[in-house]
């Protein structure tokens, strides 16, 4: 006979059981749209912060330089984000979605509200504030940058 163990005991399995399924799922939908957690995190912190240089973007994601810029080749090649010339620094560029990478950006909220109620629906609307409120919580202990996911860290640069 299996053995119940108290679920607090299982909490950080739980944590990963629930974030890795969450991001396979979030991950499946995007493929339709042809993209990444990655790219759409990009989108949504060019839309956030429009101009800012590629420098800046790869610092606030904390991710390699070089990986940074193989994904911004391929999201201006998609017509999704454009490289406009720094009024300050005409060393750099600044970086901002297009009309097409915000229409997209639409598309990726869209996609996240419908994910977020699929996979909370077994809460309610209180347990889910509460929910969101203890993992801020965590994620500010935690040292964690609110709005950037750990992953960027971890995505080595092209070879």
């Amino acid at each position: 006979m299996e053995q119940k163990r108290k679920p607090n005991s299982q909490l950080p399995f739980l944590l990963a059981q629930v974030g890795a399924h969450a991001a396979m799922k979030f991950g499946e939908q995007l493929a339709n749209l042809r993209l990444t957690p990655a790219d759409s995190g990009i989108m949504w912190m060019l839309n956030m912060s429009s101009g800012l240089s590629q420098q800046e973007l790869s610092a606030r994601l904390g991710l390699h330089p070089s990986r940074l810029v193989a994904i911004l080749d391929e999201l201006e090649d998609r017509g999704l984000v454009e490289r406009k010339q720094n009024a300050d620094d005409r060393r750099q560029y600044a970086l901002h979605l297009t009309n097409k990478g915000k229409e997209t950006l639409s598309e990726i909220g869209r996609i996240a509200r419908e994910h977020k109620e699929r996979l909370c629906a077994s809460l309610s609307s209180t347990e889910q504030e509460r929910l969101a409120e203890m993992l801020n919580r965590i994620a500010e202990e935690q040292g964690l940058k609110a709005g950037v996911h750990p992953g960027y860290q971890r995505m080595k640069p092209p070879r």
